[in-house]
């Protein structure tokens, strides 16, 4: 369990915790037998988090869904295969048709649009802060503006084209801040063997599980394609924000090392197994612990309706009910606000 100011947020990580609920409060009680209460109405839990070899009672699942609060199912490798969700999240409609209108008219592409100018945008402040050299937007912003279709699917095609070139330019750049026995030729994102991909494949991860949240359908995105089982519009939105998980993981693991990595057997795809390179135990659950928190990190970025700073994750929640205000047409513009690194 971890303190924030206005928020608690809970976890179960040990094997023998339990979680129950008591009159009018949450119970946790360790493996020794140690009770803690908090109260429903005393102390705000924002986030809970169960961990393999851990135990709830399903009257504290009911709270959790009532009190729509944010609760993750997990391996003991953090892997989140659950998340707890009430009924109600399922109930925005017409935000949900104006989702699906917007495919077919020019909104998807201005929508598109705004994903990857704001990925770039972030990107350049993170090779900006630690002086690499930036992309040049100016001439990005051209050749987009150059595309003529109007056929959301070219489009994005001709975005895809655009996003690569310069993903392969920026991560050349910022794996340079990695030291040379870890650090790969190349970007790898789907099955990657190496260490450091797959430390950025989990912080991207850990994103994709925090935007998954949005109460809109995620399997309908616009610049992500619409495929079986990929949940498009969570790839969108995570292109707002990467950046951030890049310059954490900049910090956080520019002193990493071989040893620091294991070869392990672990699941590739379609329930296959596979032999990669990942984070030992220590450092993955340390790495983990650091990524959640920096979703509690406050930002320079006002509120909708009153405030100048707000956290990370109260962000993206934001911006998620601004872009479904635009698409129900509340809204004339959007663009994604991003933080200063």
């Amino acid at each position: 369990m971890v303190q924030r100011s206005k928020v608690l947020k809970v976890e179960l990580s040990n094997y023998g915790s339990y979680l129950g609920r008591a009159e009018g409060c949450f119970e946790i009680r360790d493996k020794t037998g140690k009770v803690e209460r908090y109260p429903h109405f005393e102390k705000e839990i924002d986030e809970a988090v169960l961990k393999s070899g851990s135990f709830v009672s399903v009257d504290a699942l009911i709270d959790f869904a009532l009190w729509n609060i944010d609760t993750y199912i997990m391996t003991k490798r953090n892997r989140v295969v659950a998340v707890l969700r009430n009924l109600e999240d399922d109930s925005h409609v017409q935000t949900r048709l104006s989702q699906y209108e917007a495919l077919n008219n020019k909104k998807g592409i201005e929508i598109a649009k705004q994903f990857i100018l704001s990925k770039f945008e972030g990107q350049n402040k993170v090779l900006n802060k630690y002086a690499l050299k930036p992309l040049d937007t100016a001439s990005i912003k051209r050749e987009i503006e150059s595309i003529a279709s109007e056929d959301l699917k070219a489009y994005r095609r001709r975005l895809t084209q655009i996003e690569g070139k310069c993903s392969r330019l920026y991560f050349k750049e910022i794996f340079k801040l990695f030291p040379e026995s870890i650090r790969p030729e190349n970007r790898r994102t789907f099955k990657a063997y190496d260490g450091l991909n797959n430390v950025f494949n989990f912080g991207y991860y850990v994103l994709k599980c925090r935007v998954h949240k949005a109460k809109l359908e995620p399997y309908l995105g616009f610049l992500h394609s619409v495929q079986f089982g990929k949940p498009s519009l969570v790839c969108d939105f995570q292109e707002i924000y990467r950046y951030l998980i890049d310059d954490y993981l900049i910090e956080r693991c520019h002193t990493l090392r071989k040893k620091d990595f294991v070869l392990i057997t672990d699941f590739m795809m379609h329930l296959k197994m596979g032999k990669t390179i990942h984070l030992c135990e220590f450092e993955a659950d340390s790495l983990a612990e650091g990524l959640n928190s920096l979703f509690d990190r406050m930002v320079d970025v006002a509120r909708i309706k009153h405030g100048n700073r707000q956290t990370i994750d109260t962000l993206i929640n934001e911006e998620v009910l601004m872009f479904a205000k635009y698409l129900r047409n509340e809204k004339k513009e959007w663009t994604p606000r991003s933080p200063a690194l």
